[in-house]
């Protein structure tokens, strides 16, 4: 199983990728629109934020989603046993951001879903017809106007040696949405899972753009396209006391959009969220 390490700017880099998507669930690219010194800036403020008291004035709104999620009310990943040692904060485009965050996120927030649409459209054209003819829209009509779509800041803090045994940065899981866009975090950590249930590491030098697959793509290609497993491990040596940056683009569709015979987004996402024990 081999990730493919895909330049943006090659003539066939549409079909590199997707074929990647196909048969890994993931996929890399270099050499892609997002500015890294944007990036960076954004891990910067952030690491600032969640090392101050100010995130107890964001915490989460149970109703609507958005806002600061603490360690304590972290996910447990779908079949897992233990919470993920994490924190993080919901943004959606209509949610709460503290003031002096908001430009560069808006700024991020706006690049990347440009660009996303424009992966979708990659995937939707190099799509089987057969496979093709499952979709009851076009893949990136899917996520246009989408009041769903997810940016999620994650920190992974530092460990202190009295984490539950067993438990991971992240847990093995899949995501829920059609495609997620994640920036290469300022440490390593990310693997995902082959069909022979080893885990590999996921190329991930800083700079990098990650792309997988989620579950509601697997559900409206009717399986072509793969949700992989994927987790982050728990580091060790120096590592273990610094803390890991994340910055995944969660792309919802629109709730009303029809994924499959058996859901549409709206129902297939209120599962999942109950299945993670976020949502009554």
């Amino acid at each position: 199983m081999n990730v493919s390490v895909v330049d943006y700017r090659a003539p066939d880099a549409a079909e590199q990728f997707t074929r990647s998507l196909h048969e890994t669930g993931f996929g890399v690219l270099i050499n892609h629109p997002i500015p890294q010194a944007l990036v960076d800036a954004i891990y910067q403020e952030w690491l600032a934020f969640f090392n101050s008291q100010e995130k107890f004035d964001y915490t989460f709104s149970a109703e609507r989603q958005d806002g600061w999620f603490s360690p304590q009310v972290s996910e447990t990943a779908k079949g897992a046993q233990l919470k993920d040692i994490k924190e993080y904060f919901h943004i959606y485009t209509w949610g709460r951001i503290p003031p002096q965050l908001k430009d560069n996120i808006d700024h991020y927030y706006r690049i990347a879903n440009e660009l996303a649409e424009q992966l979708l459209g990659w995937v939707e054209q190099y799509t089987p017809p057969e496979i093709a003819a499952h979709y009851r829209e076009p893949l990136s009509q899917m996520i246009r106007d989408s009041q769903q779509t997810l940016l999620r800041v994650l920190r992974y803090p530092p460990l202190t040696g009295k984490e539950a045994p067993g438990a991971l940065r992240a847990a093995a899981h899949g995501d829920i949405n059609l495609l997620t866009l994640l920036p290469a975090a300022n440490e390593p950590g990310l693997q995902v899972q082959d069909k022979q249930s080893n885990w590999l590491d996921v190329p991930c030098d800083f700079g990098t753009l990650i792309i997988n697959i989620g579950d509601m793509l697997q559900e409206a290609s009717a399986g072509y396209y793969p949700s992989t497993q994927h987790r982050v491990t728990n580091p060790t040596g120096e590592a273990a006391n610094s803390s890991r940056i994340s910055l995944p683009l969660f792309l919802h569709p629109r709730p009303e959009v029809q994924l499959s015979e058996r859901y549409t987004a709206a129902s297939y996402l209120g599962e999942r969220l109950r299945e993670l024990g976020v949502k009554a």
